[in-house]
């Protein structure tokens, strides 16, 4: 699409270092890895608009089969905001998604981004708070297996079959309790980021927390919680987490025949994140 100066296409890896700086303006924790993840795994559905040739905005797509797909990284660079490339680019997105024949779509608001999502159709489904400790302490790490995936675990949890995304992630740091939970983490530009976490009991997180924040003695942490687990909450105060943002979960039908989606949010203690729900 081409009006004007103004190029809608896909994203590429050779835009890596450009999302960079459109990331940065916006203070998030993403890193280049994180841009090439979303690249691999949905490369005909992460698109760019551009402005005579310079890159303006961004939107990716992350589909777990038919059944679901992750809006994220939604971004505007701050000297093209307010020209509604966003919702040029969220529209995009949307019909690429019905062309897949996608069920459900979700992502995580912030409160600039609301606005729009809610004229695309987009309800308010949870409350999603990122909470942040400014140096991991010095622990002793527990015994915890090899990673080991549950799918059938993971699929109760979060409602769809996320393997894919799941396998790029354990790239990192994955542990696990076998039939109990897994966790993981990864780097970010300003915090070592924990999750997605799954467990079936706090005593499952707070193990497998205290192994990952083990690796990283005075390292800041991000770690983002959908509140309705309330012992997720509790287990982040305990550990001297505080809360830094909040966003709200929003979802709509891909179509009007969608089935329902069950998840199961007492389950997940720790989000993949905002960009992969």
């Amino acid at each position: 699409m081409e009006t004007r100066g103004v190029l809608i296409r896909l994203l590429r890896p050779a835009d890596i270092a450009a999302a960079m700086r459109l990331k940065e303006a916006a203070g998030w924790n993403q890193t280049e890895q994180d841009w090439a993840n979303l690249l691999e795994l949905e490369p005909q559905g992460c698109f760019a608009l551009e402005v005579d040739g310079v890159l303006a905005s961004t939107t990716t797509v992350t589909c777990y089969g038919h059944e679901l797909a992750w809006i994220g990284m939604v971004l505007t660079a701050p000297e093209y905001r307010g020209r509604g490339f966003a919702r040029r680019l969220m529209e995009h997105a949307l019909e690429y998604l019905a062309q897949r024949g996608v069920a459900w779509i979700k992502l995580d608001a912030t409160d600039m981004g609301r606005p729009l999502y809610l004229k695309l159709g987009f309800e308010d489904e949870a409350p999603i708070e990122r909470w942040a400790l400014e140096a991991a302490p010095r622990l002793e790490s527990p015994p915890a297996a090899e990673f080991l995936f549950d799918p059938v675990l993971d699929r109760e949890a979060f409602g769809a079959d996320r393997r894919a995304v799941i396998q790029r992630l354990r790239r990192w740091e994955a542990v696990a309790l076998p039939g109990r939970g897994y966790a993981m983490g990864r780097p970010g530009s300003k915090a070592f980021y924990f999750g997605p976490c799954v467990c079936r009991d706090k005593e499952a997180a707070r193990t497998l927390l205290v192994c990952l924040l083990s690796r990283h003695p005075g390292q800041p942490v991000f770690w983002d919680i959908l509140p309705r687990n309330q012992a997720a909450l509790r287990l982040a105060q305990e550990f001297g987490f505080q809360p830094r943002r909040r966003l709200v979960r929003m979802v709509r039908p891909g179509s009007s025949e969608a089935p329902p989606l069950a998840h199961n949010d007492a389950l997940v203690y720790g989000i993949a994140g905002f960009e992969y729900g």
